[in-house]
Parts: C-alpha cells; structure tokens; sequence
C-alpha cells in the first residue's frame, strides 16, 4: 500500500505577556516561594510589545513568512533585530495578540465559565471579527459581556481566576468543581488555553490543507495538558472538543500523551491509520501550554534580557490517503526509542537518526535536513542549555563520521549543510521536530528538497514513573507517483469470471453451428 501523504498545516503564535506574568510556573512558583524577589518587580519592564512580537525573525518563520533556510543566513541573536517582514499573518498562520485570544478563549467554553467584562467585548470582538479565518459561529458564541464589578468580585472570591490586559482586570475564568482540584480555575484555564490554541491551528491547517471539514474523520490532540476529574484526572479528549469547535463534523478522534515526542507519536499514528485504510483523513493538532511561558524567564532578566518565552504555540497537520502529489510520511522507515535503548546520547540517537536510514539502505547524507528538537537558541543560550538543534545535529554527524559516511573534517560542513536553525517558542511539545514540516511540505513541492527526517525526543521521567527517555522519528519524502490502481473486489472477480463462461459457451454454440 502507498503511504498517506502530508495534505497542509497549520502554524499559530499567541502573545499572552499578561498570562506570562499570572500562569507561567516560573512565575507563580516564585510568587509562593519569593514574593519579594527582585525577579517579580522587573517582570513587567521585561515583557515585550505585541510589534516587537511579531517583528522577531523566529516568530516569522514559524508562521511561514520567512524559511529556516533564510533564518540561517541571519547571524543570531535575533531578539535586537527586526524583520524586514512583520505581518501579523503568514501562509501557515498567524501571531493572534492577547485580547483576541480571550475572546476565543470564551468561544471554546462549553460550560459558562468565562465571563469578560462588557466594555472588553465590545471593542474586542469587532477585531476578531477581521480574522480571516474566525468563522461566523465562533463569533456567535462569544457572550454578551458582564459588568466589571462582578468579574472583580470572582476573583476577589476565590472563585474565579482572573484575565488580565496590562494589570487590568478584563475576565474571570471559574473553578468547574467546588472542590476537585482537578477542575480548580486555574487548571480550567489551562486547559481551555490549549483548546483554544489548537482550535486555531487546525482551522488553519485544514484550509491550507483546500479539504473540505466533513472529509476529516480522525483528530488526534497532541497538547502538554491531561483533562479530567479527580476519578480520572487525564482521562479527557482535547481532541473531539477541539474538532467540535473546528465544525469538524464527521471527526471522532483521541489525545496522545507522550511529553516533548507526543507530535511524532501523534503523525506516525495518523499516518498508520490512513495507510492501513482504516481513516481516509486524519487531523493532527496541539495547543499552547501557559505554565512554559516564562519558563526560563528569571535567566533572560538576569542577563538584561527580555522574557522571551512570551508566546503560546500551536500546530496541525492533515494526513490523508495518498494523491499522487503531496509528500509522503514513508512508514517503512520508522525509528524509535525503545526500552533496551538506554539513556546514553549516542545510543538514543542512533536508535532515532541511523536505525531507520539502515531500513532503507542509506546513508546519513542521503537526508537533506534533519529536524530534531526545533528549540530557539536566543531561548536555551542564556538559560545554559546551549543550542539544542545544533547539538543533535553534531551528534548524527559524529555517528556519520562512525559509520563512514563522512569523513571527521566534513563535520561542520554537514552541521551546516543538514541542520536548520531553531525557531520554535520552549512550549515543550511544540518544537520537537514538527514545526519543520510545512516548509519541508513546500519544498518537496517546489522539488528543492528530497528527504526530511522529523525527530520527536521527550523526557519521560518528567513524570516520575521512570527514568527512560524517549522517542520517535520518521522520514518526509516527496510523492512517489499516482494512486495504484484499485485492488479487484470479489464480486469483481465473481462478474469477470461469470461473463468469461457466458463467452466462452457462446464461442462454443456459434463453432457448432458453424459445424453444421
């Protein structure tokens, strides 16, 4: 069977600085365990300005407006720079500032429990009507707004956490439960941020996709959040709520839960249904997480810089049977982490960069770009972590000198030749491989790439259920032709044989005839 093809994708950016400063765990922790730290009285002066946002090179390319390929060529840092191109939309995407976001936020809600004031919604929700790709019912189930007297009184309550618009109070988001904590306020905001999130990365991703709705009939979620109760606190589907506000109609659908590699899980199952016939067109999608915004902040203060992990970020991609023009997700060359693999860095890329080239019978070269692990070096740099796409990349180099597909002086040249610069928001599963996959879709098309190996790698520890790693790789290629033809059905074959025997007694008569 041909394997399932890469139809479109969509790329979204959020600025959320006030939900920085009021959701990001760096920074409600410190508030618990230093309220006086010097780091909380200069959070506000760190956060950047919307323009700033959306005039950063990596938030660009992210959505599409500028290649890796061209983001490579600009010298980093980048957070003093600005790109020459600044537009709030690109051919993935968009960077949706904050107020809009609330709105939709609300538009998500199935349970009444956003409530915006009323002067907010007003002047908001016209702006969000200009968003090209906000539907007329999404718009319909933003609420009339409330007073801001009673939204202050929910929050000064307790019952209630607040949304914020420069220190001003524009909205509250209540608790769903009296007491499970579960379902306490500031978990629902979590949870309906990621919603909200991924339900704007898949509108995108299934219109640059040109399908029409009806024709996904899978969605998985890939997003960093669990919901649930306290009987089965991860037991939820992001998945099917998020395709119900997309007006994905005929979509059932599931979560996949794997940290930072959950995308490449997600894509390899997707790709596995379509193959196997199973579903025609499969939806991948993850929305943002705010507890990793300003995750790493307190480091980028330190060094007088800006909080840079400002931005939500969001991802879809549609999988679908193969059409004979489209990329393909080639299964025959899966790579994975296994259980025996161990923790060590050779053998865990080995496992995800070189297991699956010896499947096909080739070379570490054979691959033009290698995408694991998408993080932005203005991000991990000042926080110590180094740049991590550049490091993989070193490593399946030093593996290519091993196994004699390069020589050891061609490893900075294969760094540079086969390795993209990082652009991806620290969202955890949002950089992790995949947000290569629209511009490697576009020039597989254009023909100007042939291979492209997205890396999916995560920290499962992070759990404290074990101390493995783990992850999953697989290789984009461009089509390989059109459709096989059809396999023969049995009643097919039942006509076929049927109309042979009808001839061939015809041929029989009309020779005994002749005889005669």
């Amino acid at each position: 069977m041909k394997n399932s093809v890469m139809m479109g994708a969509g790329y979204i950016l959020v600025h959320t600085p006030d939900l920085v400063v009021h959701y990001g765990t760096t920074q409600t922790s410190e508030r618990i365990v230093n309220p006086g730290s010097e780091y909380l009285k200069q959070i506000k002066t760190s956060l950047r300005t919307y323009d700033r946002v959306r005039s950063y090179y990596p938030n660009q390319t992210y959505i599409g407006n500028i290649t890796p390929f061209d983001l490579a060529k600009i010298d980093g840092p980048w957070q003093n720079l600005t790109c020459p191109v600044d537009d709030r939309y690109g051919p993935f995407g968009e960077i949706m500032p904050q107020d809009e976001f609330y709105l939709l936020i609300q538009a998500v809600d199935e349970f009444e429990l956003v409530f915006l004031e009323k002067g907010f919604v007003e002047t908001t929700k016209t702006k969000l009507a200009g968003d090209p790709i906000i539907s007329s019912y999404i718009l319909s189930r933003i609420r009339d707004g409330i007073e801001s007297e009673r939204v202050n009184n929910m929050v000064e309550s307790g019952e209630a956490e607040g949304l914020y618009m420069d220190d001003r109070l524009v909205g509250a988001v209540k608790k769903a439960h009296a007491f499970d904590p579960n379902l306490s306020a500031h978990v629902m905001v979590e949870n309906l941020v990621s919603k909200a999130s991924s339900t704007l990365a898949l509108l995108y991703a299934v219109r640059n996709a040109g399908i029409d709705r009806r024709e996904v009939e899978y969605t998985i979620d890939c997003s960093e959040e669990a919901c649930g109760d306290m009987n089965q606190r991860g037991g939820g589907n992001f998945a099917k709520a998020t395709a119900e506000i997309a007006e994905l109609s005929r979509s059932t659908g599931c979560d996949i839960r794997g940290f930072c590699a959950a995308p490449s899980h997600a894509v390899i199952v997707a790709a596995g249904l379509v193959k196997a016939g199973i579903f025609k067109t499969v939806a991948v999608t993850a929305g943002g997480s705010t507890a990793k915004l300003g995750m790493n902040g307190k480091d980028h203060v330190k060094k007088g810089l800006p909080i840079l992990e400002d931005v939500l970020g969001g991802f879809a991609v549609i999988i679908s049977a193969n059409d004979g023009i489209n990329p393909e997700i080639n299964t025959d060359s899966i790579g994975w982490h296994a259980v025996g693999t161990g923790s060590a860095p050779q053998n865990v890329i080995s496992s995800l960069a070189t297991d699956p080239l010896d499947k096909l019978g080739l070379k570490v070269t054979d691959i033009d770009y290698y995408s694991p692990e998408m993080q932005n070096p203005d991000i991990t740099k000042p926080a110590g972590a180094g740049d991590v796409p550049a490091a993989n990349l070193k490593m399946i180099g030093a593996l290519a000198v091993k196994r004699g597909d390069i020589d050891r002086r061609e490893l900075p040249a294969f760094v540079a030749k086969h390795g993209l610069p990082g652009f991806a928001p620290t969202q955890g599963h949002i950089p992790s491989g995949v947000p290569v996959m629209g511009h490697a879709r576009e020039g597989m098309l254009r023909g100007e790439i042939n291979r492209v190996m997205i890396i999916g790698k995560g920290s499962l520890f992070l759990g404290r259920m074990t101390n493995l790693f783990d992850g999953v790789s697989f290789i984009m290629e461009p089509n390989s032709g059109a459709e096989e033809a059809p396999a023969v059905s049995s009643e097919e074959i039942r006509r076929i044989i049927a109309r042979s025997l009808r001839d061939f007694a015809s041929g029989l008569l009309k020779a005994g005839e002749n005889d005669e």
